[in-house]
């Protein structure tokens, strides 16, 4: 038994070998598949249910603040100093106006803490904040 190198004359097959094409493609997926979870924009927070989810909060990319349930305040992946947050924001609302301050707090949080955030929130200039809550169960 031997191997065939070419075709009938021996010369270069015409047959494509797309063996290590779907290796390399496996690969990739792979890896896509193992770091998206990494790449999360925001910290997590253990949100509170609600029965009632405005729509305009999954329509548009809202800028995200995170409040963990002990009390420290994140703004994507990067934990601020209270100080901080009425900067940021202004600096957001600055590049774009009317865009949605969404406050994630821990449901083990105590309100005290949200109050604070908010009120710096607001004192920033933010007119549309909203509160991040769980979607209720059954809901897509």
């Amino acid at each position: 038994m031997g191997m065939q190198v070419g075709g009938p004359e021996g010369g270069p097959k015409s047959e494509i070998n797309i063996t290590p094409m779907v290796d390399v493609v496996l690969v990739l997926l792979i890896i896509f598949m193992v770091i998206t979870p990494l790449l999360q924009k925001n910290k997590d927070v253990v949100l509170p249910r609600a029965d009632n989810i405005d729509e305009r909060a999954r329509e548009e990319d809202p800028f995200t603040i995170s409040v963990t349930s002990d009390g420290k305040v994140w703004i994507g992946a990067a934990e601020v100093a209270m100080t901080d947050v009425q900067k940021a924001v202004r600096q957001t609302i600055a590049e774009t106006p009317g865009k949605l301050v969404l406050i994630k707090g821990d449901e083990r949080l105590k309100m005290k803490r949200m109050r604070e955030v908010m009120k710096e929130v607001q004192t920033a200039g933010a007119k549309m904040v909203g509160l991040g809550v769980d979607k209720p169960e059954g809901e897509p």
